[in-house]
């Protein structure tokens, strides 16, 4: 079927692998607070991402990197790569060699060759707009082995299949993590109520503050770079910031929409938190909801037709500000968790940070 792709059947992935995106950003709050998350997470949503080291690029993404010898490796395009000056045969793209070779090769974080992300760059390809409209447009005859674009089209399409295999077989490893004898599941179980507590909280704020605020929405609008975009070739970032978002508030209440709509609840953060100081629920809970709605006002203008990269555009006044009120709306939160933190006794919790949030000097300086 890939070496047949045509512009319906590239499309069909494209919008599939968008929506695969809106559960799966729903669980990234459970990430920092579990450290069996937390180190399988960087195989299926590292960025970002070097992309010459997968396939052809546009000149302007130039040829070679000081810190990157992979930079340009192009594995689709050659079947044989040195690493570390160890040759690599590289003939069959299967998900091993992916996975155990070819992801942070190197030990670069940025030679990502798994996940959600090398997916959407082998479906969109470079997003060479800036903060313009537009996100990447590969042409889907860069898989037709009959009239093929860009050349190498048998090769792409066996490594687009081999990781979107591997991405299923990822996914269905932290799946089995959670059931009722996973390892996920256990580990948290066999905690006592404060490390239990500490893991939901650590997790909750984290996702906030540090990542969400600082990584991946304050630094990009402090540079006002369309690279530190979080879905940069498919221009999805406001869909995957919400989702971030709405995760949070899942644990927070204890309730989650099915990907068929039905829901599931139980007691939640709230709850709990209610029974030790109604005030602060109140305004905890006021305070989700805003940045949630915050970041729904930043989906909204990715639904309108103005990305998240053209919101954080230099000179961009209305857009750089809607996407700070949904910063700053974030770090409220957060705030209000320290002090939920509190009410719950807990000591020792340690919440991500962000040069962008907590020494935005030091940007600059790198």
């Amino acid at each position: 079927l890939l070496n047949q792709l045509n512009l319906f059947l590239l499309r069909q992935a494209a919008v599939r692998t968008l929506a695969a995106r809106i559960p799966y950003q729903q669980t990234e709050v459970y990430r920092f607070g579990n450290a069996i998350v937390d180190d399988w997470e960087g195989k299926v949503n590292a960025w970002p991402l070097d992309e010459g080291l997968i396939d052809y690029v546009d000149k302007t993404y130039g040829v070679e990197s000081e810190d990157n010898g992979l930079y340009t490796a192009n594995i689709i395009s050659n079947p044989s790569i040195s690493i570390n000056g160890q040759s690599v045969d590289a003939a069959d793209i299967t998900p091993a060699l992916l996975s155990e070779q070819l992801h942070e090769a190197g030990g670069i974080e940025s030679n990502v060759a798994t996940g959600y992300h090398a997916i959407e760059f082998l479906l969109w390809g470079q997003d060479l707009n800036g903060g313009e409209a537009g996100a990447g447009s590969r042409p889907y005859t860069d898989y037709d082995v009959n009239n093929c674009s860009n050349g190498n089209c048998e090769r792409r399409a066996e490594y687009l299949s081999a990781v979107s295999d591997l991405l299923v077989t990822d996914l269905e490893f932290m799946a089995s993590a959670w059931l009722t004898d996973g390892a996920a599941r256990l580990a948290l179980s066999e905690m006592d109520e404060n490390g239990a507590l500490s893991a939901i909280m650590t997790g909750m704020g984290s996702l906030s503050y540090g990542e969400l605020a600082g990584e991946r929405m304050q630094l990009g609008l402090m540079l006002h770079d369309p690279e530190e975009e979080h879905d940069c070739f498919s221009d999805n970032t406001a869909a995957s910031h919400y989702y971030d978002g709405l995760g949070v508030q899942n644990v927070y209440s204890g309730e989650y929409v099915r990907v068929d709509g039905t829901v599931v609840s139980g007691p939640g953060i709230k709850a709990l938190l209610a029974e030790i100081d109604a005030e602060l629920t109140t305004e905890l809970t006021a305070d989700i909801s805003s940045s949630v709605r915050a970041l729904d006002a930043v989906l909204q203008s990715q639904h309108n037709g103005k990305a998240y990269d053209q919101l954080i555009a230099e000179g961009d006044v209305e857009g750089n500000a809607l996407v700070q009120t949904a910063i700053d709306a974030l770090i409220k939160q957060t705030r209000g968790f320290e002090r939920a933190i509190v009410a719950f006794g807990i000591e020792g919790i340690s919440i991500e940070g962000s040069d962008s949030l907590d020494d935005p000097a030091a940007v600059f300086s790198n």
